[in-house]
This record gives C-alpha cells, structure tokens and sequence, in this order.
C-alpha cells in the first residue's frame, strides 16, 4: 500500500468540566489528527498528548512538529505493507512516541478500510463488544463525585478509575468506598508520589481496590518493584511503558501486576499489539486507557 499524501490538524478542544490530577488541570484537549490517504482511499488516527508536557515529555504542538517536518515526510511516497514496516521507517526518530502513534493509528484504519474489515477485526480481534470503565478527576467537591460515580453506576458502568494526589487521597478514597462497597475501584496516581510515601499505599490496602495506577515517577520501575513487594494492592503502570521493552523490563523486575495500554503512549496500535501480546505470555492482565482523544481517537 503506497501512501500518497499525509494531512495534519492541531485542534484544541474545551471540556465541560477541567481534567485534574496529580500533574494539574486541563480545561482543553489539545490533538493532533492526522489523515493518511493511498489511492481513492484514506484513514484518520488521532494523538492527544495535552498541551503541556505535563503527562509525558511530549506535548501537542511538538507532536505537530515533528510530524510535519520529519515523520510524516518520511512516510510519503513509500509502500507499507504493515504496521511494521511503518515502525521501522520512523524507528530512525528516537523516542517520540506519541508522534508515531499519529501516524501509526491512521495506517491501521486506511488498511482496515482497504480490506473492507472492522479495526478491531484487523488488528486480529474475535469480540466486537469490550467492557468500559468510568474515570473520574479530582472534583470541587466531595458531594459532586459521589453524585457523578453515582449517575456511572446506574447507567452500568461497572467499575470506576478515581484520580489521587495529595489533598485528594485517603479521605476521598474512604468516601467513596463507604458509597459503593461493592464497586470495582482503582486509583490513579501519576506519578504524584515517591516510595518515601509507603505508608500512604499501605492504608490505600484496606479499602480492597482492583489495582493503584501509575503511583510513584513518571519512567521509574526500579522503585515501583520495591513498592510492590511491601504493600497488597496490586500496581499498574501507565506512564512508565513507553515501548515494548519497557514493558519485558517491568516485568521481568516485578514492577507491576497490570499494564495499562495506551497506544497513544507506547506509539501507536503496532507496539500496543506486541505489548498486549507479550502481557498475555507473562501473565500480566491489561486494560486499555485512553488520553480524552474525540470520537476519531
């Protein structure tokens, strides 16, 4: 399949209510959106990094950068034939991995297209229906949480991710426990804490949470394995898989119990693929996260 033509779109979007976390507050989301065309046909793909580089070091208009002077003239013109021929082009790049997941993205829908097949069923997917989860921010008020989580539970949504940092933890944590005893939590950190903390995830353990996402730095996994050893709730890293040998590494150090794919995080559908792969071989369960990307993403 020979790519013609590539076309960019930097596109900030407001949200009904600010997204915050341990690493502060968006009241945009800013992407990239990238359409990728081969003949009469043409694919989107979608990378929303923020506009800070904040989660990651990457952000929104470095992304746009790198793809319009480097990325994405290296892919014109040549023939890709899969979404690995594609990561070989731009593995000459270093790191970048939400760059690459623009283009990375794009390619798979194109393809899928021009087979005339669902993505999932391109990407060798056997269940067209998957299980979805809430994810709630850190909130004005206690109140307008529980009313939120609340409103999730009704509407079916059988378990919940709830954003924690200092300020926002253990009191909130126990409230909403309290609320829903039964419900299936788990707790995001982003790296807002540090092992000095231990205490803090030794109390997290009697409220019985399905995992704590992401609690120590940004690309540790040395720490994150000494963490685990000393407390009972299991701990899934988020920021710190970037690629496919991030993750053998985490878990051949026994950093983690879950994985938590993002493909815009690790590059793209390609490397998310492999890394769910190598997770099953391991025995390491997985989820899918997502960035807040639009309908495309």
């Amino acid at each position: 399949m020979k790519i013609d033509s590539i076309e960019l779109y930097h596109v900030s979007m407001p949200l009904i209510y600010p997204w915050r976390t341990a690493y502060g507050e968006d009241t945009c989301i800013d992407s990239v959106l990238v359409k990728m065309c081969s003949a009469d046909q043409s694919g989107w793909g979608e990378s929303a990094p923020f506009a800070a580089p904040c989660y990651s070091p990457e952000w929104a208009s470095g992304v746009f950068g790198v793809l319009r002077d480097w990325m994405a003239p290296r892919l014109i013109g040549q023939e890709l034939g899969s979404g690995e021929t594609l990561q070989d082009q731009l593995a000459i790049y270093k790191g970048n991995p939400f760059a690459k997941s623009a283009l990375d993205t794009a390619w798979w829908a194109l393809d899928s297209r021009r087979q005339g097949i669902p993505l999932y069923r391109a990407l060798g997917g056997v269940n067209g229906l998957v299980e979805v989860g809430a994810d709630f921010g850190v909130m004005d008020l206690l109140d307008d949480l529980i009313i939120a989580i609340d409103k999730a539970v009704t509407t079916g949504f059988k378990r919940v991710k709830l954003k924690f940092r200092p300020g926002w933890g253990l009191e909130m944590l126990a409230a909403v426990r309290s609320n829903f005893p039964d419900l299936t939590i788990h707790i995001d950190c982003n790296s807002g804490y540090r092992l000095e903390d231990l205490s803090i995830f030794q109390q997290v353990d009697r409220f019985q949470l399905k995992m704590i996402e992401q609690p120590l730095g940004h690309d540790d996994l040395v720490d994150h394995a000494k963490l685990a050893q000393q407390i009972e709730t299991p701990i899934c890293l988020d920021e710190s898989i970037t690629s496919l040998d991030r993750a053998r590494q985490a878990i051949d150090l026994g950093s983690c119990q879950w994985i938590n794919i993002k493909p815009g995080r690790v590059g793209g559908l390609t490397p998310a693929r492999a890394i769910h792969d190598l997770c099953r071989e391991a025995g390491i369960p997985c989820w899918v996260g997502g960035m807040l990307e639009s309908s495309v993403g």
